[in-house]
């Protein structure tokens, strides 16, 4: 890799460009020797910003060009959120590291006119803004005296919109991307598992690239945190199975220690008058040694010797999703799906 010059691709936001520089100063402590170009790329859902992602009806928002450059060889990677990525890769494509975890809950934060309440405190009627159709089902669920609607726009357009417009009390983010942007200490609340189960990979980075592109692969697998890994990999098996995707209520929380990785997923009507919610858990245990040959498995790369844990966190979310399916999950999503499709007409 010496000497070698990189270009990288990204979205244009501010939080994305922090992310994407995040994994080239990775790279950097690596290969101190290559040298990095990042380019900002607009995408579709960044585009489109007066409308509900639930109601744009396209899949892939936040990546598809990204992906165009990839194949066309304008850039040698791109670095996603691994929470906009489909569950099935584009053709061609390639997951070559995963970045270590960032908190992966959800937060509130509120307009300083309620400084110090909680949820529960809030007055009836209060409006709560967020993306999440998954947010809005699970809060409304427990918090039915709040009225929850759209908002859309970077961080940096949602705080504005929160402190500045008077149209919300309050919002719900992503922890991780409010820490990554410096802003943690505009967290009233962070929103536990038992309150709000949060979005599939929600707080991981992955590094995306082309599938024949070997030596990209080699350079990014170092990047690779094989705890994160393993948690993502048994969250998308579960999306997977589930047929879901950001513009259906489905949420989990996974926790993976001292060999024992645990996951519970659920799945909401849009009203939150329904909920399904399953745990279960595996031993897994991280090998100590054995081949660290590059192989592919779902989509991703990693060293060989991951091999069969990879393949038990997998099993471990096609459980999940085959007994919250038993439980009703199906018919579930199947009147949200339609009421989304009815909503685009």
């Amino acid at each position: 890799m010496n000497g070698r010059k990189v270009s990288v691709g990204s979205r244009k936001s501010e939080l994305a460009m922090i992310q994407t520089r995040s994994v080239v100063r990775a790279l950097e402590n690596i290969y101190p020797d290559c040298t990095y170009e990042i380019s900002g790329i607009s995408t579709t859902g960044d585009k489109i910003q007066d409308v509900a992602l639930s109601k744009i009806g396209e899949k892939s928002l936040f990546t598809k060009e990204l992906e165009v450059a990839l194949d066309d060889k304008r850039v040698d990677f791109v670095v996603h959120s691994l929470k906009d990525m489909p569950t099935t890769l584009a053709p061609r494509m390639i997951m070559c590291a995963v970045c270590k975890r960032e908190d992966p809950q959800d937060a509130l934060v509120l307009h300083s006119k309620h400084d110090g309440k909680n949820l529960a405190d809030l007055p009836e009627g209060s409006r709560l803004g967020s993306s999440s159709l998954r947010r809005a089902a699970q809060l409304k669920r427990q918090f039915p005296h709040l009225e929850f609607c759209d908002i859309r726009g970077n961080l940096n357009t949602r705080l504005r919109k929160l402190d500045e417009d008077g149209q919300y009390d309050g919002i719900v983010l992503a922890v991780s991307g409010l820490e990554r942007m410096g802003w943690k200490h505009r967290i009233s609340h962070v929103l536990t598992p038992d309150v709000c189960l949060y979005a599939v990979s929600q707080g991981a980075l992955a590094v995306e690239a082309r599938e024949d592109d070997i030596e990209i692969h080699t350079m990014l697998s170092p990047l690779t945190h094989i705890n994160t890994l393993i948690r993502c990999l048994a969250e998308r098996a579960y999306l997977r199975c589930l047929e879901g995707g950001c513009s259906v209520p489905v949420g989990v929380d996974t926790q993976f220690t001292e060999g024992r990785l645990q996951m519970t997923g659920g799945v909401y009507s849009l009203d939150g008058s329904k909920e399904i919610k399953q745990t279960m858990t595996t031993e897994i245990q991280l090998p100590a040694s054995g081949s660290t040959k590059l192989v592919s498995f779902n989509g991703f790369v990693m060293e060989e010797r991951f091999l069969p844990i990879a393949k038990e966190a997998t099993q471990l979310g096609v459980n999940v999703a085959t007994k919250v399916t038993e439980m009703g999950a199906g018919t579930i999503l199947q009147a949200a799906r339609e009421s989304i499709e009815q909503k685009e007409k």
